[in-house]
Parts: C-alpha cells; structure tokens; sequence
C-alpha cells in the first residue's frame, strides 16, 4: 500500500524522520482503562473497529445505513460480527477523502499487517486475518502500548468514576503509564439530562449530603484530589455554551437550592454552570490541574436517532461560539494567575484567526488545543497552525493528542499531526519565514515535548 508520507517534499520529508519515531504522549483521549487492568485480547473485528467509532458509522449512517445493520445498539449475543464488517466494507469507498480512511488504511496495513487489500470482495479473508492478528500475544492491549512507543495516555472519567481499573493497573507490575483525567459535566451543567442522578453519584462516591453550595463544592474537591491521587494531570470540560460570569454568594446559593429540585430554567441553569466553571478554574489554580475546555458541539442534533439510540450516535455537530465573551468572566477572575493553565479546543475554525490565537498570545494561562474532532486532518492540521502560529507563536499552543476512543488509531493520528507538522515547518522554511535550525528545533517539540509540557506530565512522574 501507498502511505502519504511517500508524497513528501524532499524537505518535509527530512523533519518527518526527525519525529516520525519519537514516542507517542497521548495526553486527552476515551480508552478505555479496562482494556490494560484485564490485558485480554482485544473482540472481534467488528467491535474493535467498527462499532465504536462514530467517525466510520456516522458516515454509513449518511448513506443510509442502519445503525443496526453496523451492531450499532445491538446486543453482543445478537449481532452478527462478519455480517456487520462484510456492510462497512461494501461501502468502504465512501471514506474515500476523509480522514478515518487514511486511519483505517493505516490500522489495517501498519498496524495489524494485514497482507490483503481491502475490498467487498475480501471482507471475510480481511476479517480472518485480523481476527488471527487478535488472538496473539502481541495484539494483546498491553503489548500494543508497547510497540506503540507510547510513553504516556490519558483517559477521560467521570467525577463520580471509582477508578478501580486505574487503581488495577497501579497495582500490577506492568510499566505502561496510563492516567485519568477528571470531567466533571454530569455533576456541573444543570442542563445535562443527567445531572440530577450525577448529583446522588457524587453524595454516595463523598458520603456528603450536599445539601449546601459549601457542601457541593467540599465534594467536588474530593473527588479532584482523588483524581490526582490516582495520577490525573487535567480536568476536562465539555461546553456547549461559552457564558462565564462571577455571581454573588447569595446568587450562586440560591440557584443550587433550586438546582437540588430540579427547578432551574434554561437561564438561570446557564449562569449556574457559567459560575462553575471560573469555580473549577479557581480549583486548578489551588491543585494545579490542567483545565481544558472543549466548546462548541451541539449535541444530539438528530432527536429521533437521541430517543431510539442514546447519545453519541455521530449526530453532534458544530456550534459558533464568542470566546472573548464567553470566557471574559473566567478570565478577569484568574486570569492572570501564573499557577493556571487552560487549553482552548474549538470546533469552529474561524475563531483561530479571530479570537483564539489573539487571546493566546495574550493571556498567559492560555493554550490553543490541537484540531479537534472534524479538523484533526491532514488539511485541518495545516490551516490550523497557518491560522493560529502568526499571532499566537509557537509556544502558546498544546501539542498534538489524538481525543479518540479507538485505541488502535493512535498510531495512525499522530503520525497524521507528524506529517503535518512536517509541512508545516517545511513551508515556513521555504518561504524564509523560519531557518532550517527553527524548524528541526521545533519539530520534535510539536509533536511530543509540548503535550508534556501542557499537560504537566512531566512535573515529577514523567
């Protein structure tokens, strides 16, 4: 098979080699730690690739596959795994173009070396083959971390999560190092359908009552000093909309006495999370937690697929936000203070030029994220660092992290950003705007340095 690096300049080529091998600091992600405290091999075809990944059902889902026809909501005993890979590949050429392509080529040739190309015709000899890759020793979760050269990975856990596969993983005598991150949604937005029972979570997970705003807040401590006990670096926010604003004491008491009953409107639920979120970034400030924030996705966009299916089916879709605005309240607050750091992800681009590199060459507390989501292309890479580099720098961004929950795709997305960063340099070389020297110096920490560095996994356990 052909790869993309093959159509290097002769330029990129050469700082592609510089990091091509580097190990892999995969500091934001759902993986999901179970998979390392059992390290049993990894299920069927189907399930590994397929099922999980919105990125490839989402897309089928367009052409007018049905989600069941994919093992999408369908029960393990129920489903039939060669049928379900026999319909993705029928419809393989529709990633053509796309990003989850260039993965799954990648995945399926590099990764597991299957030796036949991919085609309606050879969808059962290709699933034979990566079922035989599964069954060994090698393609086992902890020896795939191996030979993935991962130094680092971070999952993403509830704040109510016990952690116990975490916990199984720090007990064993394996070396891989695997951290979770705090996220603290279901217990913060009012808005979420699923705050209420968030809430009962957090009392049983404390043993706090939480029948006071001091009381709630103790709890939230608690739980983000067990996170960090347990080897969290970060917190992480899903933010649907951007409003932060201080309230008064008496205000913010108020609205969490009519929060415990469910009684807030849409207003007055927005300004509550608005509050809470300067909170958590007060909390960073005390604990040292890195606070990213990842803004802009409307979710469940396709309300008959919500009710039939749950959420995460791959119809969450992109939302305008105002960051100045939104994040003013946030800002004015803590701002300023040195112990904070905060990493930006956008989903709409336009804001790259016109409010995120502005406010990151500005703020000191302010990283920009790497392209999130619908952006994390080949393409996507390189408009972001066009767009972000000239008033930003170099030194405000975060590095790269592959926010996936495919674990086998981790190779394949870095060395996506790899090649991108690549471009990237050689261009700026090209065109004078760097020398040769910059470009081999910054390479290397685009593509690994900077994520240790964001996401202080280098403060005292790296």
């Amino acid at each position: 098979m052909n790869f993309p690096e093959q159509a290097l300049s002769k330029q990129a080529r050469a700082l592609y080699e510089l990091v091509q091998s580097l190990p892999i600091v995969s500091p934001h992600g759902h993986c999901d730690p179970r998979w390392w405290a059992e390290d049993t091999p990894f299920p069927d075809p189907a399930e590994l690739l397929i099922i999980p990944d919105h990125y490839v059902f989402r897309m089928l889902y367009s052409q007018g596959v049905k989600l069941k026809d994919l093992g999408v909501g369908v029960a393990e005993e129920e489903r039939d795994a060669r049928k379900v890979f026999q319909t993705f590949t029928d419809h393989w050429h529709c990633f053509l173009g796309t990003p989850s392509r260039e993965w799954l080529e990648y995945t399926l040739y590099k990764t597991l070396g299957v030796e036949t190309e991919l085609t309606p015709a050879s969808s059962g000899v290709v699933f034979d083959q990566i079922s035989e890759k599964l069954s060994e020793s090698a393609f086992k979760p902890r020896a795939l971390f191996k030979s993935f050269n991962i130094e680092a990975l971070a999952t993403t856990d509830a704040a109510v999560d016990t952690l116990e596969h975490h916990a199984t993983i720090n007990k064993s005598d394996w070396s891989g190092r695997i951290v979770p991150t705090f996220r603290p949604d279901s217990v913060l937005n009012p808005e979420r359908s699923d705050f209420m029972e968030g809430l009962e979570k957090l009392r049983q997970a404390t043993g706090k009552e939480l029948g006071t705003f001091s009381e709630y807040l103790d709890a939230i401590r608690e739980r983000r000093q067990f996170f960090k006990s347990m080897g969290a670096t970060a917190t992480d926010h899903d933010v649907p909309y951007l409003s932060t604003i201080y309230l008064s004491q008496e205000k913010v008491e108020a609205l969490y006495k009519r929060a415990l009953s469910n009684k807030l409107n849409r207003g007055d639920a927005r300004y509550f999370y608005g509050h809470m979120l300067i909170l958590m970034a007060e909390m960073s400030v005390e604990d040292g937690l890195v606070m990213q924030l990842h803004v802009g996705s409307g979710r469940n966009s396709n309300k008959p697929l919500f009710e039939s299916h749950g959420p995460d089916m791959g119809a969450d879709m992109p939302r305008a936000m105002n960051w100045v605005k939104g994040l003013q309240g946030l800002l004015n607050r803590v701002g300023n203070d040195p112990r904070l750091s905060v990493i930006l992800f956008t989903l709409d681009e336009s804001t790259y030029t016109r409010e995120l590199g502005p406010m990151a060459g500005h703020w000191p507390c302010l990283r920009i994220g790497p392209p999130w989501w619908f952006h994390d292309s080949t393409n996507g890479i390189r408009r972001y660092l066009d767009s972000v580099v000239e008033t930003a720098g170099y030194f405000n961004l975060a590095g790269f992290n592959d926010d996936t929950r495919a674990f086998l795709s981790i190779p394949a997305r870095h060395d996506t950003w790899r090649r991108g960063v690549s471009m990237h340099l050689s261009d700026q070389v090209a065109s004078g705007r760097l020398r040769q020297g910059d470009a081999e110096m910054l390479a290397p920490l685009l593509c690994r340095d900077m994520a240790l560095e964001a996401y202080r996994l280098n403060d005292g356990n790296a």
